[in-house]
């Protein structure tokens, strides 16, 4: 499935979608197009987000200008500007699914936003991310200040939105902003496929629980009890025994 935008693809378990607008910016038919392909995912069981010749130079300012200058000044008017944004990007977020990010190349502020948005994040050598709202003169809004802070802390989230500089991906990997770096896009887009093959095998209530729980982030207590709740209405003791003697095989 193609839109003007974006690229849906599928394998088996497995939805890829990948961001075709050039250099991946994103205007108002980027964000119509992301939530219109979320509700076509289907029977997919895991989504791989990844960019065509980069990952995303973020939002494009010439297509998006016209419509945020009408309502500058006036909060609701902006707000509603901007909710087509929060839609496609907590729509992502709450997937019930696992969302790899696949990244490659650079990855400015909407597109840094976005991959805060996904659940496990890979990337190449070549990858470059920052999050520059602040050389424009805006406060990134789409999310990343939100997101940031529980994946790298409080101190690289400030530091690259305070800066707006960018990080390379050896940094990335140390701050926890990806979890692995691959010499190439090529090698990148092989290993994510071989993840989301791994996580389609396993147990889609299970990873859409654990989902769940993390990102609420409730209280210890509360969060716990959530835990409990999700497996007392969706474990089953099948599920135990395969566990159990794939384990016991080594798998």
């Amino acid at each position: 499935m193609t839109f003007e935008t974006l690229s849906l693809t599928f394998s088996g378990e497995v939805a890829t979608l990948t961001i075709i607008s050039r250099k991946g910016t994103m205007g108002p038919q980027f964000w119509a197009e992301m939530v219109e392909a979320q509700a076509h995912l289907g029977p997919a069981r895991v989504l791989i987000v990844r960019g065509q010749e980069l990952f995303s130079a973020g939002l494009d300012v010439k297509a998006s200008a016209a419509g945020l200058n009408e309502a500058l000044g006036n909060r609701g008017l902006f707000r509603a500007q901007v909710a087509p944004m929060h839609r496609a990007f907590e729509g992502l977020a709450g997937l019930p699914m696992p969302v790899i990010a696949a990244v490659h190349g650079w990855c400015v502020g909407a597109g840094l936003e976005l991959v805060s948005a996904c659940d496990l994040r890979l990337c190449s050598q070549d990858a470059r991310f920052s999050l520059p709202e602040v050389k424009l003169g805006i406060a990134a809004d789409l999310g990343g200040l939100q997101r940031l802070p529980g994946i790298v802390g409080q101190g690289w989230t400030r530091q690259l939105a305070l800066t707006g500089e960018p990080i390379g991906a050896a940094t990335a990997l140390s701050i926890g902003l990806v979890t692995e770096v691959l010499d190439t896009p090529e090698a990148l887009f092989e290993r994510a496929d071989v993840l989301a093959l791994y996580l389609a095998g396993l147990p889609p209530k299970a990873l859409e629980g654990t989902k769940r729980v993390l990102n609420a982030a409730l209280p210890h207590t509360e969060s716990l009890m959530q835990a409990v709740d999700w497996n007392a209405e969706h474990m089953t003791i099948d599920s135990l025994q395969i566990s159990r003697n794939n384990a016991s095989e080594g798998r």
